[in-house]
């Protein structure tokens, strides 16, 4: 599971702890199980803490709370993402840039072919 998934979870959880994990996976585009792996990854880390309430008649329906320890595991993958995208951002400035000056030149030489003809 990639570190992006995980911030994402942990975004949606802390948004709203009260959503179904079929709303989750939906919400986030990830199959059921693969959702629900996550989840427990989340519990078993101590990032995520599941609480049912016994006087609902819905037995099946959970609230999932942020831990502390899940907040902090949160902004340490938050940061960890804006390093990786801050990183992929300035690759792409550079390829726009190399692209702009290969455009610029395939111009001029267009410019001097029609000028000597």
């Amino acid at each position: 599971m990639s570190k992006e998934t995980y911030l994402n979870l942990l975004r949606k959880l802390e948004q709203d702890p009260d959503c179904t994990q079929r709303q989750l996976a939906v919400e986030m585009g990830v199959s059921l199980g693969k959702l629900n792996y996550c989840l427990k990854k989340l519990v078993e880390s101590g990032w995520v803490k599941v609480n049912n309430f016994h006087n609902n008649p819905n037995k099946k329906v959970y609230k999932y709370l942020l831990t502390p320890s899940g907040i902090e595991e949160k902004g340490r993958l938050a940061i960890q993402f804006l390093k990786k995208k801050v990183k992929e951002y300035d690759q792409l400035q550079e390829e726009i840039r190399q692209l702009e000056e290969e455009v610029g030149e395939l111009k001029n030489s267009s410019q001097n072919i029609k000028n000597d003809i």
